[in-house]
This record gives structure tokens, sequence and C-alpha cells, in this order.
């Protein structure tokens, strides 16, 4: 039982396995070389359609389609009458043209979106159309001479001015074959003629200078035997003179070298003596150098390789100072900037409390220096001594109002001790109310009663 659920499992996934490649193998379309494959419908990108050229794809079904675009060339006849010239004469230009489909990718896709599904004879009809209105434009810049001599130029002109054309379409141009250009006022055969007329008359003229060339040229013979005769002969006697002639300049240039060389051995025997002079004061310079200038250098060396060290070592030093300075006066600022922020911190407190009535606060700080301030006072005077003071009194005249000289003078002394209100008036504060008030007659009062 297990067996045969086992094969039938076996068989199943087979069938699968071939029924999915088959699936595939039915969506795969392969392309021919001489055919273009346009798939249709939903394409990636912002295509509308996907053109290959040899290889193949997978073609979705019911969200793709694909057709076949066919490569083979096209030959078009274009019996082109009557086409006005540069020079508005009208000629006859029979020609041939060879089209296909491109294989570009710009082309193809022109083609697939504008060829798809025409016939044969829609696209001949269609490319025959283009081809004979750009064949007048081009026909039409050219002049008689230029279309009729210059072939290979006027072909040119016309693939320039077709081929743009038939690229939008999807076509390319392969050839061009013009035949026999005729026009309706024989102005080709016209020209045709002059040129024949001009050619026999310049091989007439030709005829005549070969002939007369020829005459001077049998002149010329001639001459040139006369010549090459006599010129022998002077050769023979000229060149049993020139050989004289080397013979003794052979000797001459002999006995020249001989001097030369003779010459040159003692120059050579000078520039050897000189050589030896010279080497032995090189050596006697290479001494002197490797004794005491060697030396010198080393002794130089090491006394600017000691200053570079001692100046390295100030600049160290100073270095460091600079840094345990700045470290030093940061620490101090730091110090500065703590305390008074403890004090800002403090006075504000103080001013807190006050329900921030500063002058309060000032009041708050004043309070508590008056012991020392009054210290202070009692320091500075009561180490006066007074031994003994005199007054001369005259009384101010019997008048009790101005008082006498002696409480004047008393009233005056006490007053040159400055009171603990009088203290706290030159530190721009007010008493509280419960210290009291001095009262500007008081002393005075006194003192008077002390009189």
């Amino acid at each position: 039982m297990d067996i045969s659920f086992l094969s039938t499992s076996v068989v199943g996934f087979l069938l699968f396995i071939f029924s999915s490649v088959y699936f595939l193998a039915k969506l795969y379309r392969r392309c021919p070389s001489n055919k273009v494959l346009v798939v249709y419908g939903r394409i990636r990108g912002n295509k509308t359609v996907q053109c290959y050229h040899g290889g193949g794809t997978f073609v979705w079904p019911l969200i793709q389609g694909c057709a076949f675009l066919d490569l083979t060339p096209r030959t078009i006849h274009i019996p082109l009458k009557g086409a006005l010239s540069h020079q508005n004469i009208r000629v006859n230009v029979p020609s041939t043209f060879t089209v296909a489909v491109g294989i570009t990718s710009e082309i193809m896709n022109n083609a697939a979106v504008r060829m798809l599904d025409l016939d044969i004879k829609s696209v001949e009809s269609m490319a025959t159309e283009i081809i004979v209105g750009q064949l007048r434009l081009t026909v039409a810049s050219l002049r008689i001479e230029e279309i009729n001599q210059d072939r290979e130029c006027f072909l040119d002109s016309i693939k320039k001015n077709i081929e743009p054309e038939l690229h939008k379409i999807g076509l390319t141009l392969l050839n061009v074959n013009i035949t026999d250009i005729t026009d309706e006022s024989e102005y080709i055969d016209s020209i045709g003629k002059k040129a024949s007329a001009t050619a026999v008359n310049q091989a007439k003229v030709d005829v005549a200078e070969q002939e007369k060339q020829g005459d001077i040229g049998k002149a010329l013979a001639e001459r040139d035997r006369r010549v090459s005769v006599a010129s022998f002969n002077a050769e023979a006697v000229k060149g049993e003179n020139d050989s004289k002639a080397h013979i003794a300049l052979s000797n001459a240039i002999l006995y020249e070298k001989e001097a030369e060389a003779l010459k040159r051995s003692q120059v050579a025997k000078e520039e050897a003596q000189t050589d030896i002079q010279k080497a032995r004061a090189l050596s006697q310079t290479e001494f002197l150098k490797a004794d005491q200038i060697v030396p010198q250098e080393i002794q130089k060396r090491k006394i600017q390789i000691e200053a570079e060290a001692e100046a390295l070592r100030q600049v160290v030093i100073a270095k460091g100072e600079a840094e345990a300075l700045l470290a030093m006066k940061e620490a101090e600022a730091e110090g500065i900037w703590k305390l008074l922020d403890a004090k800002a911190k403090g006075y504000k407190g103080l001013v807190d409390a006050c329900n921030g009535d500063s002058k309060s606060a000032s009041t708050m700080l004043l309070i508590e220096k008056l012991e020392e301030i009054v210290k202070l006072q009692t320091e500075a005077i009561k180490n006066i001594k007074i031994d003994k003071i005199t007054v001369w009194d005259s009384g101010n005249g019997g008048d009790p109002s101005k008082g006498s000289s002696t409480s004047n003078f008393l009233s005056q002394f006490v007053k040159s001790l400055p009171a603990l209100h009088d203290v706290a008036g030159m530190a721009g504060l007010e008493m509280p109310e419960f210290l009291g008030h001095v009262k500007a007659d008081s002393i005075e009062a006194e003192m008077a009663n002390i009189t």
C-alpha cells in the first residue's frame, strides 16, 4: 500500500514538473535572426513595446502579446520625372532604393509603433512617399553639373536627406542606385557633346605635341652624341692629369699625416705630464682635507648640535614656565570668580530675606559692621592725651543766648567725634526707627547745662 502510494506521488510530481516545463516552453518566444520580436502589453518602465533582435523572452498570456517584424530588404523603384534642379531645369532621375527595418533600439521601437500591423504594400507605399519628397528636395538643392558629374556627392546628399526621415517610421536605407539622368531641355546631352569635342581637340593637340617632341628629341639625341664623344676624349685627358695630381696630393697628405702624428705624440707627452701634476695636487688637497678640514667640520657640526639642543631646552623650559604661570593665573581667576559668585548668592539671599528691598538689606549689612566701625573710632581717639585745656572766656558780652566761649569750645570738641547716625549717613544709609534719632541742639543744650 505504501509502495503504491509512493509510486503515485512520484508519477504525479514528474507529471507536474513536465507540465510546468511544457507550459514555460510555450510561453518562451524565440526571435529568428531575420525578424524582430515585438512584445506589447504590460512592459516594465515607461515603454509601450519591447523589441528583441535575436535571443528570446517570456510572453505572459492575458497581460502581454507578441508579433514579428520582417527584416527582409525591400527594393523600391522610383521613376522620378520632371524634378526641378537648382537652375530651374527639370531632370529625370530614375533610381532604385533598398530599405529594411532597422535593428538599432530606437529604429526598432519606431517600426514596432508605426508598422507592426501593416502589410508589405503599405510599408512600400509609405516609404515611396518619403523617398520621392526628399529626392525632389535634394535635386532642387544641386546644380545639373553636380548631379551628373559628381555622383558620389549626389548619393551622399540623398542619404543625408532621406535616411533620417525613414528612421522616423522604423526603416533604414541600405543602398541607392541612380541610373541615367536625363533632362527635357537636353542640357546634359549638350554638356556631353561639349566634353566630347573638348576631348577630341585635346587629343589632336596631344598628337601634335608628341610629334614636336619626337623631332626635338631626335635633334637632341644627335647633339648629345657629339657632345658625349668630345666629353669622353676630354675625360680621358683629364683622367691622366687627375691621376698625376692625385699622386702628388697623396704624397702631400702622407707628409702632413707624419707631421701631425709627431705633433700629436709630443702633445700627448705634455698632456701626460700635466695630468701627473694635477693628480699630485689633487692628492695633496684630499690629504689636507682629510687631515684638517674634516675634523674642523666635525667640531663645527658638534657645536651646532649642542647649540640647537640648548635652544630646544630653553624653549621647553620657557614653555613649561608659561604653562605653570597660566595654570596659576587660571586658578586665581577661578578662586576670585567663586568668591564673587558666593558673595553674589549671599547678597541675593539677603535681598530675598528682605522681601526684595535692597535698602533694608544694605541697612542690615551696615548694622553688622557698626560695632567694628565704632571700635575703630574709639581706637582712633583713646590714646589721645590732653594734659591741660585753657579757655579764655569773655562771656559773649553778657548775652546768655549765645553761650560762653567755654561752652562753645566743648560743644565743638564733642561734635568733632562723628556719631553713630552720622557714620550711617556717610554710607548713604538711614538708621532704623528703633535706634532713635539725634536732635541737632541736644549737645548744645547739654553743654549749656554743664556750663
